[in-house]
């Protein structure tokens, strides 16, 4: 065998990755608001094109013919009017728009009320101030009076003055130093703070969290069913009182694809009402119309109009994409938007990845953060996607309608003998769903459930 070093030519295929390709898939598993961010970082790298808002009719899904060819300088450089979609007598009503946010933190809802309390002196305001200014999130204290008496120089019986007159002011249980001590500024708010319901909040609150009522009952020294209307109570508080004046950022869904039902049959509306159209500049549209112009600028704008080009061309291609795939869920999931989830059927990316002709991949990125309003409300495109379970008949359920099953069943239950896992998974099997006790406790578990013995009622 002869080895030895030489060049040889030899042919090969192989898929590059270009950036134009990257930007493509990027753009396909954008939701509809992460594109309308991209779409404005876009414009603002590339002056060749601008963006215009604008409300675009729902254009429905026809997958009986074969998609037209499409003719991307028209669209991205029609010297006509410019525009990369149609419709200048369309409405620009957006109801995020009318959308209020709340702008008052807790430290101005609580100084609005120190303002009303005339009693303190301008020391004690201070004091105030300094404490509500060191409110956690949740509305706890986050400093102790040592550390404040010893920052401030103030006296320690003088800051529990102040810090007692804060614990008055709304939202009950604000400035408390423990849960323990939040729950009970409610319960004196609310006038329900006997001896019983104060032993159990200061000594048996794990207990109590943990349902253990007949432990906590012979220690306090009262019968089950009073435990328990005491844990039925505090779940009524609110243990995070400064929670409501939050400053977190609000995340709308906004529906990608829409199914409405016309007939007998589901036609399906791809959403283009939050993408901005492009529109191509007419100044750099001049320039290279002009032979003065000079070559190093014009090859730039053909550059930046050929990047245009291509944007437009992946926006209507998950645009396509978006179509198909929500065409092919809608086909298989026929059941569920007739009759409801108990009809909702097992399904596999794979399923519709062969359906419609793509890599499983792109279906994943297809589905991504997508949403779908339909007749039966809104969900997310992944929610179809479910695992399998057999039947007594050989046939295939699926994994979310067996979920709602077990909640159907829990919810019907004889609440002083709720029913255990083992309990459930033997009449799910009468109904023909064959089904372990782990994995009911797994589903249980996933619905945020309580075990049979935390749902007892005495």
């Amino acid at each position: 065998m002869n080895m030895g070093l030489g060049l040889y030519q030899e042919q090969t295929l192989k898929l590059v990755m270009t950036p134009e390709l990257r930007q493509a898939i990027t753009i396909l598993q954008y939701s509809a608001v992460d594109l309308v961010s991209y779409l404005q970082e876009q414009a603002n790298e590339n002056p060749v094109f601008e963006l215009q808002e604008a409300v675009v009719e729902l254009a429905p899904a026809k997958m009986e013919k074969p998609l037209p060819e499409i003719d991307w300088k028209e669209i991205v450089g029609n010297r006509a009017t410019g525009e990369y979609t149609a419709g200048k007598n369309e409405s620009t009503y957006n109801p995020l728009d009318f959308v209020t946010q709340r702008s008052v933190t807790l430290y101005e809802h609580l100084e609005r009320q120190l303002g009303y309390f005339k009693s303190f002196t301008q020391p004690q305001r201070r004091i105030a101030l300094f404490l509500i200014g060191n409110l956690d999130e949740k509305g706890y204290l986050e400093i102790t009076l040592e550390e404040a008496s010893q920052r401030l120089g103030a006296d320690l019986e003088e800051l529990e003055d102040v810090l007692t007159v804060l614990q008055h002011f709304d939202p009950a249980g604000v400035a408390a130093r423990s849960l323990e001590e939040c729950l009970l500024l409610q319960l004196r708010h609310m006038g329900k703070d006997d001896d019983h319901i104060v032993e159990v909040i200061t000594s048996h609150l794990q207990d109590l969290a943990d349902c253990r009522y007949q432990r906590i009952a012979d220690k306090v020294g009262c019968t089950v069913q009073e435990v328990q209307a005491i844990a039925d109570l505090l779940r009524t508080l609110n243990p995070r009182p400064g929670a409501a004046f939050s400053q977190v950022e609000t995340r709308y869904v906004i529906p990608d694809v829409a199914v409405e039902k016309v007939g007998d049959e589901y036609i399906v509306l791809v959403n283009d009402v939050a993408t901005p159209r492009l529109k191509i500049n007419s100044f750099y549209e001049k320039m290279l119309s002009q032979q003065k112009s000079q070559e190093e600028a014009k090859q730039f704008i053909h550059e930046k109009l050929n990047a245009a080009m291509w944007l437009a061309k992946s926006l209507e291609q998950r645009r396509l994409t978006l179509m198909r795939v929500t065409q092919a869920i809608v086909d298989m999931q026929r059941d569920f938007f007739d009759r409801g989830i108990h009809y909702l059927k097992p399904m596999t990316q794979k399923e519709i990845a062969e359906r419609v002709g793509l890599h499983e991949s792109t279906i994943s990125r297809a589905t991504s953060n997508k949403y779908v309003q339909t007749p039966r409300g809104i969900f997310e495109l992944k929610y179809f996607f479910t695992s399998a379970l057999s039947t007594a008949n050989g046939e295939a359920t699926s994994s979310e309608s067996v979920k709602r099953r077990i909640k159907a069943l829990i919810e019907q239950e004889d609440r002083k003998q709720p029913l255990s896992d083992q309990k459930l998974a033997e009449m799910l099997l009468q109904e023909g769903i064959e089904i372990s006790r782990r994995t009911v406790a797994k589903y249980r578990e996933e619905m945020l459930i309580p075990s049979s013995a935390k749902r007892k009622r005495f």
